[in-house]
């Protein structure tokens, strides 16, 4: 995904929102911490809601499309249950081409995943011991080593499971909540892979399967897609071949962004969503690509050394620059020293124009 270009232009720059015709936003860091909205969040996507249709996708098994929608709606957006995708909706789809119709299958997580699976015609046990047909396995917050241990019985390599699907819903490592950052479903995942020998197919971000979902329910032809994580939200984009933004309210910071890799690079970065709405400035590159402008801030690449030109208002344009070198260098973040003004807290937000060079 690019995002600067070598070329000038006279033409006012485009939003994000610019020939958009469905916007997808993740929920967790994008939409709200906890019980409470993000700041700014829910004024910007009712206003793009205005002219276009807006869906919401989370790896968050633990609550119910309709759930979702009514948190949504209490915090102020016009939201329906099918407005909603979920990684237990991609995890039926999953497992609907692995078992035969009625099936049973044991559900490791909350009601947000049990109802799904009902949904789907499938029959639920809690218990190894009713040798189901598969296994499905979601985040829910009182999900403890009991239920874990059924997993790993279910699925012993040397039982009666030893073969059968297993279906997990995502495998982020941590998920915010109102009091910090906590452990998500993959480390849950990971305890039962430990105990078993073996890997589930993985149904929400940053697989694609949420996002075929996403697109189908919401006949999208071009979407843009808004996440908070490079590694399952702009990942999984780029890799259903969606436009990706990346806005610096959730997991990632600006330090992130300038180390990502070339597969979980957005093509846009956005302080907050009031962003979503305002003309997104070209990055212009310098002849040979080691200085990049982005309205009145410049950064540059000499030696090892990313060196801040201009400050301009010591803003997300700063950020968009460093990025731009930085990606287009080819070269490890880990090889090059680089301000700490880039990436020190509250970065792409307001930026200092002054400070060392200390290697990331």
């Amino acid at each position: 995904m690019a995002l600067f270009r070598r070329r000038s232009s006279q033409v006012a720059a485009a939003t994000p929102l610019d020939g958009v015709d469905v916007l997808l936003a993740d929920l967790d860091g994008v939409v709200y911490a906890g019980p409470k909205a993000i700041p700014h969040a829910v004024e910007s996507l009712n206003r793009a809601a205005e002219a276009l249709r807006v869906g919401y996708i989370t790896n968050n098994a633990s609550r119910s499309d309709a759930s979702v929608a009514e948190h949504l709606s209490e915090l102020g957006l016009s939201v329906q249950a099918d407005d909603v995708v979920t990684s237990p909706q991609a995890a039926m789809r999953l497992l609907t081409g692995l078992i035969e119709p009625g099936a049973l299958v044991l559900v490791v997580g909350g009601d947000g995943l049990v109802v799904e699976v009902e949904k789907a015609g499938f029959r639920v046990t809690r218990s190894a011991d009713d040798l189901p047909a598969a296994v499905v396995q979601g985040f829910a917050p009182d999900v403890g080593w009991a239920q874990l241990a059924e997993a790993a019985f279910a699925l012993a390599p040397t039982g009666p499971g030893a073969d059968i699907p297993w279906v997990a819903t995502n495998t982020d490592w941590t998920i915010p909540v109102a009091r910090g950052i906590a452990p998500g479903n993959g480390t849950l995942v990971s305890a039962v892979h430990t105990a078993v020998g073996r890997l589930p197919l993985v149904a929400g971000k940053p697989e694609v399967p949420i996002f075929e979902v996403a697109r189908e329910r919401f006949s999208a032809s071009n979407a843009l897609f808004i996440g908070d994580r490079l590694d399952t939200d702009i990942l999984g984009a780029n890799r259903a071949g969606m436009t990706s933004l990346l806005v610096l309210t959730g997991i990632d910071k600006a330090k992130q962004a300038l180390a990502a890799g070339a597969d979980m690079r957005p093509r846009f970065i956005l302080s907050d969503l009031r962003q979503l709405h305002e003309p997104y400035p070209e990055t212009m590159l310098s002849a040979d690509g080691t200085q990049a402008t982005v309205n009145a801030a410049s950064v540059r690449l000499r030696g090892n050394d990313v060196q801040i030109v201009k400050a301009g208002d010591g803003g997300i344009d700063l950020l968009r620059a460093a990025c731009a070198v930085i990606w287009g260098s080819g070269r490890a973040i880990y090889g090059l020293n680089v301000p700490e003004e880039l990436y020190a807290d509250g970065a792409g937000v307001a930026l200092s124009a002054a400070g060392s060079n200390v290697a990331v």
